[in-house]
């Protein structure tokens, strides 16, 4: 069963724009720390936070309220397998409204999928409950 689908995109070339005139202010408020690891070791740094911020902005409609009622930007984080598979983590507000939205005896699965091609990132956000067992 689906609970939430949410797509966002990005440009590139504004993440650039906001890391290059507010730098770490931008990166603490945004990103934890695991995300702005895997960004600064990229070739493509703004195409990488682009790419995570277009995902907390997908996962925060998919969660059914967009960037408002208590929800942070550190409350969804992105990090990758090993196969570079991105997983989306929630914590705190955004965790508690995916408990709300989960019907007994069932569990949420976040799947995203991230891409990019020059200047545009998007992500793709699809909340399943999975039943248990």
């Amino acid at each position: 069963m689906i609970l939430g689908i949410g797509t966002d995109l990005a440009n590139i070339e504004r993440i650039a724009g906001v890391l290059d005139r507010f730098g770490d202010r931008f990166r603490n408020r945004v990103f934890t720390a695991t995300e702005q690891r895997k960004a600064e070791g990229r070739l493509d740094t703004p195409g990488t936070y682009a790419k995570r911020w277009a995902a907390k902005e997908a996962c925060s409609k998919a969660l059914g309220t967009g960037l408002r009622m208590g929800i942070a930007w550190k409350d969804m984080h992105v990090t990758n397998l090993r196969t570079g598979q991105p997983v989306m983590h929630v914590t705190g507000w955004a965790a508690e409204r995916l408990a709300r939205m989960t019907p007994e005896g069932h569990e949420a699965m976040i799947h995203v999928t991230l891409t990019d091609d020059h200047p545009w990132a998007h992500a793709m956000v699809v909340i399943e409950a999975r039943p248990y067992g």
